[in-house]
C-alpha cells in the first residue's frame, strides 16, 4: 500500500471514530496534492459535509462527479452534492443535480427521496409527494404498506382527484 493510500485510509477511519476535523485535514491535504483524483474528492467533500460545512463541500463533489469515479460513489457523490445544494438554498441547482443524476441512475432510491426533498422546496408538491409514495410502495418491506401497493400506486399522481 503506498503512501497515498495509507493517508486515505487513516482519514477513513478517522471519520468513522468521529474525529472529523483530523480526517478532514488529511483529506485537504491528499486532495491538493492530487487535485485531479476524483475518489479524493468525493472523500474530500463528504468530510466537509460531516463537519457542516457544506459550502465548502460543493467543489470538491462537482470535482468528483466530474472525474472518474465507480458507479456507486458516483451514485453517492450525486446524492452529496444535491443535497448540500438543497441545504444551502440552492433548489434549482439541486433540481438540476438530481434530474442528471436520476437519467444516469434511475433506479437509486435515495436519489428519487432526496429529490423529492428538493421539489418540495420548489413549492412541487404534488410532484414530491407522487415521487415518495412510489418510493414507499416500491421499496417498504412492510406487508400493510404491501397490501396496498397497487393502491398506492395508482393515487400517487392523482392526490388532488376525486371520485362521486
Amino acid at each position: 500500500m503506498s503512501y497515498e493510500e495509507e493517508k486515505l485510509q487513516l482519514a477513513i477511519e478517522l471519520r468513522k471514530d468521529k474525529r472529523l476535523e483530523e480526517s478532514n485535514r488529511l483529506l485537504v491535504e491528499l486532495t491538493r496534492a492530487n487535485p485531479q483524483n476524483a475518489y479524493l474528492n468525493y472523500q474530500c467533500a463528504w468530510s466537509f459535509d460531516c463537519l457542516g460545512e457544506e459550502a465548502k463541500a460543493v467543489s470538491y463533489y462537482e470535482k468528483a462527479i466530474q472525474g472518474k469515479l465507480a458507479a456507486v460513489d458516483l451514485e453517492n457523490a450525486y446524492v452529496g452534492l444535491g443535497s448540500t445544494l438543497r441545504a444551502l438554498g440552492e433548489y434549482e441547482k439541486s433540481k438540476d443535480i438530481f434530474h442528471e443524476a436520476l437519467g444516469r441512475f434511475p433506479d437509486h432510491q435515495a436519489l428519487h427521496i432526496f429529490y423529492a426533498m428538493t421539489l418540495y422546496n420548489v413549492n412541487e408538491y404534488q410532484t414530491a409527494m407522487e415521487i415518495l409514495l412510489k418510493c414507499i410502495a416500491t421499496t417498504s418491506s412492510d406487508q400493510t404498506i404491501q397490501n396496498y401497493k397497487r393502491a398506492i400506486h395508482f393515487y400517487s399522481d392523482k392526490l388532488d382527484e376525486t371520485w362521486k
